[in-house]
């Protein structure tokens, strides 16, 4: 039986929106890496569509932290600003 090498991970460019979503959230402690994952995937969509409001969308990614839902969003909101995002 042969075995293949899984394939290699390409990371996301330095400037992309996705980079930013998910380094934003990098250091949140969450139940399980997954929470963390989803929670980064929600702010990168809210990133791209400016969608209703990132607390909305902090809140709809449904991750297990384990700080409140204003806690995260003061956090993100923070880390964005900081970045040069306007959030509203």
């Amino acid at each position: 039986m042969a075995t293949k090498p899984p394939p290699s991970i390409a990371e996301f460019p330095p400037d992309s929106l996705e980079k930013l979503a998910y380094e934003v959230v990098s250091d949140i402690l969450t139940q399980e890496p997954n929470d963390r994952n989803r929670l980064g995937y929600h702010v990168w969509a809210w990133l791209k569509e400016r969608r209703g409001t990132l607390k909305s969308a902090v809140k709809t990614s449904g991750s297990r932290t384990y700080l409140s839902l204003d806690e995260v969003y003061d956090l993100v909101k923070t880390r964005l600003e900081e970045k040069g995002i306007k959030v509203n």
